[in-house]
C-alpha cells in the first residue's frame, strides 16, 4: 500500500511561493467583490495598482481628508476630476464632490475601489516632496535661486554644500549652480555607488559632486512634482517641463527621466529666453562670412541652409537670422521640432509625429498662409526638400537645417535625395557650415606654447587662406596663441562661453553649373568654394585663435 505523500514546508522558497499565490488569489477575489458591488450601486470601480496618479492630482485631497474619508483622487484632466473610495455611502463625500467641482470648473464622478488600491495610492502622499503652501513650488525655487546663485563659488563649493543641504533643498542648489556655471544640460545619473550629477558647460560635461544614493527617491520625486510628472511610474521614460521667471530672463526646463540599471537617471535642459536675442556678431560671424550671409538672408525669395551636428549652434543661428528679419510688414512661419524658443511677432508650429503632422505635411500647409519667410527645422526626406524648393522658387525666403559635415556636403546630399538639379541650383542661395568652439576665459588667459607639429599644421592651414578671401596673415609674423589656465570665473576650465566658426557657401553662376551636372561630388563643391575665396571653417578657428578668442587645440577638436 503506498505510503501517502507528506509536504515539508520547512523549505522557506516554497513556503513563501505558496503564501504569495495564496495571497495573490485572495487579493483577485477582493477586486472581483468590490467590481460587483460597484456594479449593484451603479457605480463605476478601478484598481489602481500600476494606475499612473501624477503627483497634482494626489495633491488635490489633503492626506488627512483621504484618511479620514477612505477617498482618493486618481485622475483629473481639463473639465474632469475622478474620486476612488471603499465606502461611498459616506454623507461627507457629496459636499466634497461639490467643493471640487466649484472649485476646478470640473465634472467630478465617484469611483469604487478596493482596501488594496487605497493603500497603494496613499504610500504616494509620502513620496510628495514637502513645499509650502502659501505660494506655487515654481515660485519657492525662483527665490531660492536668486539667492543662492550670488553665493556659489565653482563646482567645489557646490560638492561641499550638497553634503550639508536638505534633500528638500538639494535640486534648487543644484539647478542654481547650473545657471550660475552657464551650463545648457543638467545630467543627474543613478550609478551602483551613488548619484553623479555633472554640467554641460560650453559643450562639454564636467562632473559636479556625487549625491547619497538613499537620498535619490526623494529628490527624483520633488523633480518630478515640479514638472508635472507621475512619481509613481519609475519604469517608463517620461517627459515634463519648469517654466521660472528669473530677473530678467524666463528660463524654461525641459526634463527627461529614464530608468537605467541602478534607478532612473534625469537630464535637464535649460533654455533660456535670452538666447533668442543673439545678434550675428555675438554668433561669430566676421568680415565676408558676415557681408555673404546678411545679403543671402536680405533676398526676397531663395532658400538658405545651416549645415552641422546636433549642438553646433544650427538653431541659434536660424533665430538670429529670424530676429534680423522680424518687422511689421513681414510674414514669418516656423514649423520646429520642437519649439524650443518662443519668438514674439513670429507664429511657430511644431510637428507632431504620432499625428502624421510631419515636416512635409506641415509645410504644405504652411504655404496657404501666405507667408514671406518660412524657417523648415530641418531636411531629412525628398517630399520636404521637394516642397521646401518649390517654396523658394515661388516667392518665399526658406530657412531650414540639413545634416552633413561641411558646407560643401550639402549639395551633394540634396542630390542624393533625389532632388532635381535644375530646381536645387536656381533655389539655394547659400549653405553655411558651423561649429561652436569654447572661448578662453579672459579672466586667466595666458600665452599658449604649443607642440612643434601642431604650430606646424596651424601655420599651413593659415597659408593656404585663399588670396580672394579678404584676409591676409603676414607669413613673416609670429603665430601668437592663448589658453585659460583656469580660475574661479570659468570654474578652473580655462573656457568662459563659446563662439561659432562658420565657412558660408554661396551659389554662384559656377556652382550652378557644377549643380546641373547631377553628379556634383564634396570634392567638387569644395575647389569651387576655394576658387570662391571661401575660409573654411578650421581657418576661420585659426584666426580666432589668433586674435585671443579660443584655442588652437579647441579648434582642431571641434572642427577636424
Amino acid at each position: 500500500m503506498a505510503q501517502p505523500t507528506t509536504l515539508h514546508l520547512a523549505d522557506t522558497d516554497v513556503e513563501g511561493a505558496l503564501q504569495e499565490k495564496i495571497g495573490s488569489i485572495a487579493l483577485k477575489e477582493k477586486e472581483t467583490g468590490t467590481a460587483a458591488t460597484a456594479q449593484q450601486l451603479g457605480l463605476g470601480y478601478i484598481n489602481l495598482v500600476g494606475f499612473p496618479i501624477g503627483p497634482e492630482t494626489i495633491a488635490l485631497l489633503r492626506k488627512a481628508d483621504a484618511e479620514k474619508l477612505q477617498t482618493v483622487c486618481f485622475l483629473k484632466t481639463a473639465g474632469q476630476i475622478r474620486l476612488g473610495t471603499i465606502n461611498p455611502d459616506q454623507p461627507e463625500l457629496q459636499p466634497l464632490i461639490a467643493a471640487l467641482g466649484a472649485k476646478y470648473h470640473a465634472d467630478v464622478e465617484l469611483y469604487m475601489i478596493s482596501e488594496h488600491s487605497l493603500k497603494v495610492a496613499t504610500r504616494l502622499y509620502d513620496r510628495l516632496p514637502r513645499i509650502r503652501k502659501t505660494t506655487s513650488d515654481v515660485e519657492i525655487a525662483t527665490s531660492d535661486l536668486e539667492r543662492l546663485q550670488s553665493t556659489i563659488h565653482g563646482a567645489t563649493d557646490i560638492a561641499e554644500r550638497l553634503k550639508t543641504t536638505s534633500v528638500t533643498d538639494t535640486f534648487i542648489l543644484i539647478l542654481a549652480g547650473a545657471l550660475q556655471a552657464r551650463a545648457s544640460d543638467i545630467h543627474i545619473e543613478a550609478e551602483a555607488a551613488g548619484i553623479r550629477v555633472r554640467y554641460r558647460i560650453d559643450g562639454v560635461l564636467t562632473t559636479i559632486a556625487t549625491i547619497p544614493k538613499e537620498q535619490w527617491p526623494r529628490i527624483i520625486s520633488r523633480i518630478k512634482l515640479m514638472s508635472s510628472l507621475k512619481i509613481n511610474i519609475t519604469t517608463a521614460p517620461q517627459d515634463g517641463r519648469i517654466t521660472m521667471l528669473m530677473a530678467g530672463d524666463k528660463i524654461d526646463i525641459r526634463v527627461s527621466t529614464l530608468p537605467t540599471t541602478f534607478g532612473e537617471s534625469v537630464v535637464m535642459r535649460l533654455l533660456r529666453s535670452t538666447a533668442t536675442s543673439v545678434t550675428f556678431d555675438e554668433l561669430g560671424l566676421r568680415d565676408r562670412a558676415y557681408e555673404q550671409l546678411t545679403k543671402e538672408t536680405s533676398r526676397p525669395n531663395g532658400m538658405v541652409v545651416v549645415t552641422g551636428p546636433t549642438g553646433s549652434g544650427k538653431t541659434t543661428t536660424l533665430y538670429a537670422v529670424l530676429t534680423k528679419l522680424n518687422a511689421p510688414d513681414t510674414k514669418i512661419i516656423t514649423l520646429e521640432d520642437p519649439v524650443e524658443y518662443k519668438l514674439e511677432g513670429i507664429n511657430q508650429s511644431q510637428v507632431d509625429w504620432a499625428k502624421g503632422y510631419t515636416f512635409a505635411q506641415g509645410l504644405r500647409s504652411i504655404l496657404r498662409q501666405d507667408p514671406d519667410v518660412i524657417m523648415v527645422g530641418e531636411i531629412r526626406d525628398l517630399e520636404t526638400a521637394d516642397t521646401a524648393i518649390q517654396a523658394a522658387l515661388t516667392g518665399h525666403l526658406v530657412l531650414s537645417t540639413v545634416h552633413t559635415n561641411d558646407a560643401a556636403g550639402a549639395i551633394p546630399r540634396f542630390l542624393s535625395m533625389g532632388t532635381k538639379p535644375y530646381l536645387l541650383a536656381p533655389a539655394l542661395n547659400a549653405v553655411v557650415a558651423q561649429r561652436l568652439v569654447r572661448r578662453v576665459c579672459e579672466h586667466c588667459a595666458v600665452e599658449d606654447v604649443l607642440a612643434p607639429e601642431v604650430m606646424e599644421r596651424a601655420r599651413t592651414l593659415i597659408a593656404s587662406i585663399p588670396k580672394n578671401s579678404g584676409y591676409t596673415v603676414d607669413p613673416s609674423r609670429p603665430l601668437t596663441f592663448k589658453r585659460g589656465a583656469g580660475c574661479d570665473q570659468c570654474h578652473q576650465l580655462g573656457f568662459l562661453g563659446r563662439i561659432g566658426i562658420f565657412e558660408v557657401l554661396v551659389v554662384d553662376e559656377e556652382l550652378e553649373k557644377v549643380i546641373l551636372t547631377s553628379q556634383a561630388s564634396e570634392y567638387q563643391m569644395r575647389e569651387v568654394a576655394k576658387h570662391q575665396g571661401m575660409i573654411t571653417m578650421v581657418q576661420d578657428g585659426l584666426l580666432k585663435a589668433l586674435d585671443g578668442n579660443t584655442t588652437v587645440e579647441e579648434v582642431f577638436r571641434v572642427a577636424e
